[in-house]
């Protein structure tokens, strides 16, 4: 699922996907993916498109089998890059050219169900399947019908240097930040014991050089699913209200964003926005490189950190917790069934096969992601479990108090509005409470 956006991604958001089947077609934006569910004279074809190759071999791998026992369908996958997807998307399925299987996030499904674009997953499928993750289940219900099969789902931990970690003497399960670093407040006193600049210093020192810093200690940065959307929740402020529109400018809100803007450009203990802005997976290649201590994100980085991060010890912990307690941000993707598809039957087919456990257990056995299918995440946590990985305290963050992702038909236009001015606060340049009620002004005309 790819981050950033309002995804999983995130790196998130989602954030994380998938690809491939038995043949992997890589599409250009000019590319159409026409042709759905394509007929030979013995082959059925159903097309499945999604935004990223990070899940490819294990998409391959489930594809494969699928095929094995169903010889008359054969899935094609289109990877169309994210910059592009949900560009392409409302274009090819006005044309007709979309795929028959496709991936989603949580704030651009809606607007397709509710335009008839999509199969009624409830109807088609019924309830006789695996069981899947609820979370997950829940963000894709809409008016009593699920219209998405759960494919992958991941929510927030805090990736640490355990070097690092250790010198400094910071305990990382016991990290919590409150209000202008007040009572009760353990992150900003760590973040500067853990930020050094050339000279040794770190930023607590009065020695300290902010102007020539080595490592950081935190990624605060205008991350929607790994730090702002939690720090929102852990303040007690709303991201959307009952009816969907954005309602984080309260005094709540402008609270949690003072904190993490004033980690950045008054404790200069977390990179520059000029930086994280343009580039937001820089923190993670940042802590790979050993010049952040702490990084807070999701499973969607584990197999880039653990491929990359062969020159650091680093380890897992609970995400930092704020004045309301330790809330995470859960999201998950889903595969959608196309309404238009030229083979219905084999299209149900491939969806059914996404949601059953042995669909899903290559994204688990290959540490992709959690799987959306209860029973095959264990797998998951055994690949991770055999590289000394714990990853419990995803799943403990998961089965905690939760924030839940950005939701509504128009949800996408707000936030593409809302995000350029909530990225540019962190920059510390514009007043936070004037800055949140612009950038909530905008996101909320953006969804009229």
């Amino acid at each position: 699922m790819k981050r950033h956006s309002i995804t999983l991604r995130s790196a998130a958001a989602l954030i994380l996907s998938a690809t491939v089947a038995i043949s992997l077609t890589a599409c250009s934006p000019g590319a159409s993916g026409g042709d759905s569910a394509r007929t030979t004279d013995s082959t059925q074809t159903v097309t499945f498109r999604l935004w990223d190759d990070v899940a490819a071999s294990a998409y391959e791998d489930s594809f494969a089998e699928f095929t094995e026992q169903n010889p008359s369908i054969k899935v094609d996958v289109e990877v169309v890059p994210w910059a592009n997807y949900w560009d392409r998307l409302p274009l090819d399925i006005s044309s007709g050219d979309m795929a028959d299987v496709y991936l989603v996030n949580s704030s651009n499904f809606a607007q397709y169900a509710d335009n008839g674009d999509l199969l009624n997953v409830s109807a088609e499928l019924g309830t006789d399947h695996d069981e899947w993750q609820q979370s997950v289940v829940d963000i894709y219900t809409r008016d009593g019908s699920l219209w998405g099969v759960p494919q992958l789902w991941d929510s927030i931990g805090l990736f640490y240097n355990k070097d690092m970690v250790e010198k400094a003497g910071v305990d990382v399960n016991d990290l919590t930040w409150a209000p202008e670093a007040g009572d009760g407040d353990t992150l900003l006193a760590a973040a500067q014991a853990l930020t050094v600049d050339s000279a040794g210093n770190n930023a607590a020192s009065a020695d300290f050089d902010s102007s020539n810093i080595d490592v950081y200690g935190f990624n605060a940065q205008a991350d929607l699913q790994a730090i702002y959307r939690p720090f929102l929740a852990q303040a007690g402020a709303q991201f959307q209200d009952d009816d969907n529109q954005f309602a984080f400018a309260s005094d709540a809100g402008v609270a949690a964003f003072t904190y993490l803007v004033d980690m950045v450009n008054t404790y200069h203990v977390a990179p520059s926005a000029a930086d994280t802005n343009t580039n937001a997976d820089i923190t993670r290649d940042m802590f790979v490189q050993g010049k952040l201590a702490l990084y807070q994100s999701g499973p969607y980085n584990l197999k880039t950190i653990a491929e990359s991060a062969s020159n650091i010890n680093w380890g897992l912990a609970p995400l930092v917790s704020g004045p309301e307690g330790r809330i995470s941000t859960v999201h998950g993707v889903s595969a959608v069934g196309n309404a238009a598809t030229k083979n219905k039957e084999a299209t149900v087919k491939v969806l059914e096969w996404l949601g059953s456990e042995e669909g899903q257990l290559p994204l688990a056995e290959e540490g992709v992601s959690f799987p959306a299918v209860v029973s095959a995440q264990d797998a998951f946590v055994k690949y991770w479990a055999d590289r000394d990985v714990d990853v419990s305290v995803f799943i403990d963050a998961a089965e905690g108090t939760t924030a839940a992702p950005p939701v509504g038909t128009a949800v996408n236009a707000g936030f593409n509005a809302a995000s350029p001015l909530l990225a540019d606060l962190f920059l510390g340049k514009t007043d936070i409470a004037k800055g949140l009620a612009a950038a909530q002004a905008a996101g909320n005309a953006a969804m009229e």
